[in-house]
């Protein structure tokens, strides 16, 4: 039992009333009436073993307690050794565009924000054992999470995603530069900015040129990926009496070359998504040519084995024993 835990050690408190249970029935057994006729001293001479088992029936009912008050505290050993964990895997930071271009309904019936929040996401879940983090841009660039391998808090995050909280623009440079920062400390072999974004850099103090140039210093891969066609595409310009959106076809200027320039100063790749399945495939393809790395110094937590089921399984049968016997053989009878 080395290594046993309890999660709420507070319900051993109710072993006391193990105690508290017998001492109640043996005092309503003793008060209990009692049929008492002439020349009965001679009947009690020789009991039959079924008479010398009559306590049975409350012996296996507080056994039953017992067992169950243990099981309330969760018992429970670890499975696997708690410590440093080395996990396999690559640190990724994804810089995603949310100006108000990506409202462009390219990848009909959706937008371009909602397609490429649901390919991030079946992404995310895909790649267990890569550190994660995520920066949002458009006028100006933040981190909405640093790096991280809880992929569930990372995953309700993108989903979260909404126009207007940014001012609007396409920062790119600023972009990259804050997902460099989210990376300066990493010890991973292999670190990794994704850039997702539909359009033109046109804001931000950071070029995005000399934020290549600082990725590569660091030994940092850009991959940006171009959301949608660019060009003319249909783009939400109004609501009609039903709340319905109204389109019109719209210029929104694009510019893949500086995306490309990107790409090959940092050593990463450029690649266009024009439909759900190019983002994704684009997206997979970033991190599949990489080498793996070694995660190390994350503290794991264990994985633990409950006892609690061992414990309740046999006093559910003890209770169902105590109550067949007391209800058939071992019947009290005054």
């Amino acid at each position: 039992m080395t290594g046993l835990a309890l999660a709420h050690p507070g319900a051993l408190a109710l072993l006391a009333a193990v105690p508290l249970a017998a001492l109640a029935l043996w005092r309503s057994r003793r008060r209990a009436a009692r049929l008492r006729l002439p020349g009965a001293a001679a009947l009690r001479a020789s009991p039959g073993p079924w008479a010398r088992l009559a306590g049975l029936p409350r012996a296996l009912l507080l056994c039953a307690l017992g067992l169950t008050a243990v099981a309330l505290a969760r018992p429970r050993v670890p499975d696997t050794r708690p410590g440093e964990a080395s996990v396999e895997g690559i640190d990724v930071v994804i810089a995603f565009d949310l100006s108000t271009s990506m409202k462009a309904v390219d990848f009909r019936p959706e937008n371009r924000l909602h397609v490429a929040k649901q390919v991030l996401k079946d992404f995310i879940a895909r790649r267990p054992n890569d550190r994660m983090g995520l920066v949002v841009f458009a006028g100006e660039a933040y981190t909405q999470c640093p790096l991280t391998l809880d992929h569930g808090i990372l995953s309700r995050l993108v989903d979260q995603l909404r126009f207007g909280v940014i001012e609007d623009g396409t920062a790119i440079g600023n972009a990259v530069a804050t997902a460099l920062n989210r990376l300066r400390e990493s010890d991973a072999k292999s670190r990794v900015v994704i850039l997702l974004t539909d359009g033109d850099n046109n804001a931000g103090q950071v070029s995005p040129l000399e934020a290549a140039r600082i990725a590569k210093e660091m030994g940092v891969p850009v991959f940006p990926i171009l959301v949608g066609r660019g060009g003319v595409v249909p783009y939400p310009v109004d609501t009609d009496v039903f709340g319905r959106p109204i389109y019109r076809d719209v210029e929104i200027p694009v510019n893949p070359e500086l995306l490309q320039e990107i790409a090959r100063t940092t050593g990463g790749s450029y690649a266009n998504a024009t439909d759900r399945a190019s983002l994704a495939q684009g997206l997979d393809a970033v991190l599949d040519r990489l080498e793996r790395s070694r995660l190390s110094g994350l503290t794991a937590p264990p994985e633990w084995r409950e006892l609690a089921p061992a414990l309740l399984q046999p006093a559910f049968w003890l209770t169902a024993a105590a109550l067949l016997l007391g209800a058939t053989r071992l019947r009290p009878f005054p």
